[in-house]
């Protein structure tokens, strides 16, 4: 029988992959992480929430090393966010080190209980932006 976080993140990804991140990567003023996909080589889009802070973007993922996005930045750390409509260049680093509920604290709050909701193994990510 397939444990519970499990069929959270079955449940979880096909929503975003087939009806939440299509909608959200079009609007404007959406924050959005492009990575290189491992295997294309294609830009991938996807919505995030986080918060800028200086030079760096910080974001929490709710799947921690099953998000193919984690997975696109282990094989190619280098990025793009899209930040209030701009796209900034950065390279990403996986802070497994970090607590995540505590810099979910520190981030925007909508974002935050929805990671929380429904993450299963969280874990920070900084982007170093390069512009």
């Amino acid at each position: 029988m397939p444990r519970l976080g499990d069929l959270r993140f079955r449940a979880a990804t096909t929503f975003q992959r087939h009806v939440g991140n299509p909608v959200l990567r079009r609007l404007p003023l959406q924050t959005v992480l492009e990575t290189t996909g491992r295997s294309s080589g294609l830009p991938r889009q996807t919505p995030v929430g986080g918060r800028r802070v200086g030079d760096s973007f910080w974001l929490v993922s709710e799947f921690g090393e099953k998000s193919q996005y984690v997975r696109n930045i282990k094989a190619d750390p280098r990025v793009r966010v899209r930040i209030r409509g701009r796209w900034h260049t950065g390279t990403a680093h996986l802070l497994p080190d970090d607590d995540p509920v505590a810099r979910l604290r520190s981030l925007p709050r909508f974002n935050s209980v929805g990671v929380r909701a429904f993450g299963t193994n969280l874990l920070t990510v900084r982007v170093d932006l390069t512009d």
